[in-house]
């Protein structure tokens, strides 16, 4: 009677791998010749369990676990809170006309010579990343009303400590793994923190050039970052308030632009 793995997986090759023929068999050897090879490959695999069950150390997954994601929508807008679907649309087209000159723009951009003071962090280096986009000041805590104050009063930017822009020559220069990587480290700062303009900056940016179809990573990091604009845009009090437009622009671009339809507003 066949066993269950030939039933699955019938021999090409049959050979005869008998006691007799398996006697001289070295296994720590290098086979001499075709059958003397298969005969070692059968006999191995006969010796393989059939069931192997692998030892994980819980501890290295903590760190990226994802079990209390949600996979929900995005919190309804207050009433007169949403954008028009008009506007969703046009934001849409200026921004497709962005990732096409980013694009056609690349190799010209990424040749340019950055200043002196432009030290770009490693791709591992987390915090690094968080301090050269958003700057010292909002890095340690301090309010984006308090750093705008300081920048106006400073006769030279120092971008150490209000943050660099995503200047085309920066931006230009970062693959399609940094571009992801730096999403998700700024949409985890964002998950915790209040939402200031630098960041909107470099989301709206990256998101520029991020590029489809989306990766699954970055199809997670996007809807997360939708989410967290539409739980935001949900606690602001005025129509007035200033983050409204570039909480409303995020969404839209994640849901319209990149299909995510079931985060949309709708009109």
């Amino acid at each position: 009677m066949k066993s269950d793995v030939e039933e699955l997986m019938p021999r090409l090759l049959p050979l005869d791998c008998g006691a007799a023929a398996c006697e001289d068999l070295n296994f720590g050897g290098t086979p001499r010749n075709p059958q003397e090879y298969l005969r070692q490959v059968q006999l191995e695999a006969s010796m393989c369990p059939e069931v192997v069950v692998a030892q994980i150390d819980p501890k290295k997954l903590k760190k990226k676990q994802t079990v209390n994601a949600s996979v929900s929508g995005c919190h309804a807008a207050p009433l007169g809170f949403s954008p028009s679907l008009r506007w969703q649309q046009q934001q849409v087209s200026s921004f497709s006309d962005v990732r096409q000159s980013i694009t056609k723009n690349r190799k010209h951009w990424s040749s340019q010579t950055l200043d002196d003071n432009v030290q770009m962090p490693k791709l591992t280096d987390e915090e690094g990343w968080k301090r050269f986009c958003l700057g010292e000041k909002i890095y340690q805590g301090a309010s984006s009303d308090l750093a705008d104050q300081d920048a106006d009063q400073e006769p030279a930017l120092d971008y150490s400590k209000i943050g660099f822009p995503p200047f085309l020559s920066i931006v230009s220069r970062l693959n399609q793994s940094t571009v992801l990587m730096l999403l998700e480290i700024l949409i985890s700062w964002f998950e915790e923190r209040e939402f200031v303009p630098q960041l909107g900056c470099w989301l709206y940016a990256l998101l520029a050039c991020l590029e489809k179809p989306l990766l699954p990573e970055a199809h997670s990091s996007i809807r997360q970052l939708a989410r967290r604009c539409a739980q935001l845009r949900s606690t602001l009090d005025s129509q007035e308030d200033e983050k409204l437009p570039a909480l409303n622009l995020l969404i839209c671009l994640v849901a319209r632009y990149f299909e995510q339809t079931d985060l949309a507003d709708q009109d």
